[in-house]
Order: C-alpha cells, then sequence, then structure tokens
C-alpha cells in the first residue's frame, strides 16, 4: 500500500470507530456530544479520558459548529477545528489499528497487512 492509502485507511478507521462510539454514547445518554456533563466531568476522570479518546473529534465538532452558528467562533475557527478532528480521527485510526495488530499476535492468529 502507499502511503496515501495507508493514510485514507487510518482515517477511515479513526472515523469508523468515532462514529460509532459517539452514537452509541448519544443513543445510551439522550443528549447531544460534547465537551460537557455527562461526558466530561471532573468526578470521572478515567470514563472522561476514555469517552474523550474514543469520541473526542465528533464532540469537537459538534462544539464547534454550535459555537459557530452563535458567532462565538469565526470561520477559521472552524476550520482550524476541522483539520484538528481530522488529524485526531488519523491518529485514533493509528492507534486502533496498531492495537488490533497487537492483540492479534498475541492470540497468535495470522494478520496479513498489506505491503
Amino acid at each position: 500500500m502507499t502511503a496515501l492509502q495507508l493514510g485514507a485507511f487510518a482515517f477511515l478507521v479513526g472515523l469508523t470507530l468515532c462514529g460509532l462510539v459517539g452514537s452509541i454514547m448519544e443513543l445510551v445518554s439522550g443528549r447531544r456530544l460534547a465537551f460537557a456533563a455527562p461526558y466530561v466531568t471532573p468526578a470521572h476522570v478515567v470514563r472522561s479520558l476514555a469517552m474523550t479518546v474514543a469520541a473526542g473529534p465528533f464532540m469537537l465538532v459538534n462544539d464547534a459548529l454550535d459555537a459557530h452558528r452563535e458567532q462565538r467562533l469565526s470561520t477559521a475557527g472552524l476550520g482550524s477545528c476541522m483539520c484538528t478532528a481530522v488529524i485526531w480521527l488519523m491518529a485514533l485510526g493509528v492507534v486502533t489499528i496498531t492495537v488490533a495488530s497487537v492483540a492479534a499476535s498475541l492470540l497468535s492468529l495470522p494478520v496479513n497487512l498489506p505491503r
């Protein structure tokens, strides 16, 4: 695989994971996903961190779009948040692929990663 294909694959893995986790969190809580309670609270730091790692790009985009609609965030700021979310999704995808690869090797499952 070329570097472009690997980057696109990592992005899509991150997007899929973030979308699934974010949608499940919204369905369970019945509230829109954001960097606010009940998702992020100082009383539950570990839970908040896990939720933010998995669904953080979704939270960031929701909060940025809300702030832009209310004219609290400029168009350049919105673009910056979108770029950050894309980079975050790609990093999440890389971590997910790495964890899946290590888990498969620990379980002695054959994994043929494309080269």
